[in-house]
């Protein structure tokens, strides 16, 4: 019993100390991580600009002009978001604009049709949601004057929507082999992600799988060891950029916490 009140009382110690320490760079590097996958999309669309052209024309069979226009939209509206948000300009517009992006290419590249890039599309939408309910902490809300059930209401169901769907990535990591490590791996896994999901334990927990999903895109999603050539060069470029993005949702709710619909935060009232 004495060990368990020990070890208790040395985790929230050690997630404070660490806080502490990252507070003023930690906010910054989880907005960097989590548009650094539009950041990439929106580079790659100018630097591969004839092939995504041509792959949504023929794709839709919508003309050369309307074909152009997507990718155009499309790299505008990613590189000018990212400028806002890493500005801090206007960022609540800007999350819109990617939130539209995403919703775009969904319909355009047939995601709709594939549940585990849903899934990886859905986590990146929960980590706009963080991103969004941040910016309203910062000044004056996009919908002052609006009445709320209560004083940050609407934030704080971003945030529960943005922890249950950033969980999403997670979901598409769990591998169904009898082996004992995948096992351990899945158990260990879902544990950590109902954690973050309902709010208790949350920074602990998302920090862990921060660190846990740093290490498994870094080993997996190795696109600088593929020649640029290869067409699996660009897949797991894509792979790593959206981990690294559901990484940054998660640094934000290391930094900011997990919001008022949490176990945590009920916790107080106990």
């Amino acid at each position: 019993p004495g060990k368990q009140i020990i070890f208790s009382w040395l985790q929230p110690v050690a997630m404070l100390g660490f806080l502490r320490v990252t507070k003023q760079y930690l906010p910054h590097v989880a907005r960097l991580c989590l548009i650094s996958t539009f950041l990439e999309d929106g580079i790659r669309m100018w630097f591969q600009w004839n092939e995504q052209r041509d792959y949504i024309e023929a794709t839709w069979s919508c003309g050369y002009f309307l074909a152009a226009c997507f990718v155009l939209l499309n790299l505008l509206g990613q590189l000018g978001g990212c400028v806002l948000i890493l500005s801090r300009n206007f960022v609540q517009y800007a999350c819109f604009a990617l939130f539209g992006i995403l919703s775009l290419q969904t319909i355009a590249y047939s995601i709709l049709w594939d549940l585990k890039f849903l899934m990886r599309n859905l986590a990146l939408g929960g980590g706009l949601l963080l991103l969004l309910a941040e910016s309203r902490g910062e000044g004056k809300s996009m919908f002052a004057g609006v009445p709320s059930m209560g004083e940050h209401s609407p934030k704080q169901y971003m945030q529960l929507g943005g922890r249950v769907l950033l969980v999403l990535m997670f979901m598409t990591l769990l591998h169904f082999d009898p082996s004992f490590i995948s096992i351990l791996q899945n158990l260990v896994g879902t544990a950590l992600i109902v954690l973050v999901a309902i709010g208790f334990k949350t920074k602990l927990a998302a920090l862990t799988l921060v660190l846990w999903l740093f290490a498994v895109n870094v080993y997996f999603n190795a696109f600088w060891m593929v020649p640029a050539y290869k067409p699996m060069h660009d897949f797991l470029k894509y792979d790593f950029f959206q981990t690294m993005s559901v990484i940054g949702g998660l640094l934000l709710i290391v930094a900011l916490g997990p919001g008022g619909v949490s176990m945590d935060e009920k916790k107080k009232l106990w």
